[in-house]
């Protein structure tokens, strides 16, 4: 029988590939891992946590301005952006190591280095090669920005966090999530965004309702969206740069973000010379166990998924290392998965959307409510929340939760353990609402929608 170097070597240190390394090791196996930046990948560097701390800090604002309805005087607020980055900085570093610490603490080697496969069996890191067992791809995704004249002075999401100076004058680029966060971000630290769409709306795939809710109030705090608009050409001036329109018109602004999708980093990874087989969108194509079509290489996280969130990249690593080392059993099932978008106000959503609903199920029941919350009958915002459910008639069951409102994350997870029990529209009902809460409006909605 062929002895290996390892029983399993890891390819990328972000989530997925720290959770599938560390507990396989602390199942036995004798486990590599090659990154060639720092641990804990996107997510941990310039994706998920960053931007939630941003987030927060741009969120001070608006609570500066609210306190005063609360009968708060304070001075006039400065935000300084060279200790936000700072501090952040400081807090990722510590991240890495906590990353490393659990590495080490089971065993794990880890290789710095660029890694790719040779053979099915083999990886080469620099002008070493390992053998294993078993190979995991787990190197997620990059930002993907269009060929345009002027490319060249554009930055993408992972930039974001380190931009010296600071942008007074930001345009962003796309519809998504990543573009809608850094949006409302910038905007509420203080820049002038200018939010450019080619289509007609906001965050594609997500419920309809919830998309015009949120152009709504993104609006409203000063974000200057501009739908069915294109770049044609970016220019830098002695001020800055000018963005030529598709309309004929011209935005000058201070720095242009793209975040125009992601695509999965599967390129110098020798993945096609050892015959593994990628999809039309250049993703790892696996199997219900993440098992590519060579059987020793198997994939998880951006650069296979069909759901880009670090969660799902941890659930995946559990199947695989299950899998492999375990008994066999753990599935994923991806239905209905929880999300939150960190927009200013936050998005919140699990299941289907109404569309997708009515598709799988036929006759579906809406109930929503579009509400002032109780903070803000003193605070003097404008900000308004909205939530609606989406009840498939036949069953009474929930299968379409969303919401927009500050926290929706937070108060949308704990409805996603309901709607994965199958809670019905009924069980809403007689369910206590914690009162005055945002949250219990989803035990409260009795009339549905006509």
């Amino acid at each position: 029988m062929r002895t290996f170097d390892f029983d399993l070597f890891v390819i990328g240190g972000g989530s997925g590939g720290v959770r599938a390394a560390r507990m396989a090791a602390q199942r036995g196996a004798r486990v590599a891992l090659a990154e060639c930046a720092e641990l804990g990948g996107t997510c941990v560097n310039v994706g998920c946590i960053p931007k939630k701390l941003y987030s927060y800090a741009a969120g001070y604002a608006e609570a500066f301005e609210e306190a005063a309805g609360f009968g708060w005087s304070i001075g006039e607020p400065r935000f300084d952006w060279a200790t936000l980055k700072a501090n952040r900085a400081r807090e990722i570093r510590r991240l890495n190591g906590i990353y490393r610490g659990l590495l080490d603490g089971v065993g794990v080697t880890l290789i710095q280095g660029w890694a790719q496969l040779a053979d099915p069996h083999t990886v080469q890191v620099d002008d070493k090669r390992y053998t294993a067992r078993h190979v995991l791809i787990a190197t997620g995704g990059m930002p993907f920005v269009p060929e345009l004249s002027g490319r060249e002075h554009v930055v993408v999401s992972d930039a974001m966090f380190d931009l010296d100076p600071f942008p007074k004058r930001l345009a962003v680029v796309g519809a998504g999530y990543i573009a809608c966060e850094f949006a409302s971000i910038f905007n509420g630290l203080g820049a002038q965004v200018t939010h450019l769409c080619r289509g007609a709306h906001l965050l594609n795939g997500f419920d309809d309702d919830v998309r015009h809710f949120l152009a709504k109030e993104m609006t409203r705090t000063g974000i200057d969206i501009r739908f069915n608009t294109e770049i044609n050409m970016i220019t830098r001036q002695k001020d800055g740069l000018c963005a030529m329109l598709s309309r004929g018109q011209r935005v000058e602004v201070d720095t242009v973000l793209y975040a125009t999708g992601r695509v999965p980093n599967t390129q110098g990874l020798g993945l096609e010379a050892a015959g593994v087989t990628l999809d039309a969108k250049g993703r790892v194509a696996v199997d219900a166990h993440y098992r590519s079509s060579v059987p020793s290489v198997y994939a998880v996280g951006d650069v296979s998924t069909r759901q880009q969130l670090t969660p799902v990249a941890l659930a995946e690593a559990m199947v695989v290392v299950d899998t492999l080392f375990g008994k066999g059993r753990r599935q994923l099932d991806y239905e209905f998965t929880p999300t939150a978008v960190f927009t200013h106000p936050n998005i919140g959503t699990c299941g289907y959307t109404e569309a997708a609903a009515r598709m799988k199920f036929g006759e579906v029941t809406l109930h929503s409510s579009e509400f002032r919350a109780l903070r803000h009958t003193l605070s003097g915002s404008g900000e308004r929340t909205f939530m609606k459910l989406v009840v498939d008639k036949a069953s009474d069951r929930v299968v379409g939760l969303h919401m927009v409102g500050p926290d929706a994350g937070e108060i949308v997870q704990g409805f996603a353990v309901a709607m994965r029990a199958s809670a019905t529209k009924a069980m809403f009902d007689s369910t206590i609402g914690i009162h005055p809460t945002v949250a219990e409006e989803f035990v409260t909605m009795r009339e549905p929608m006509p």
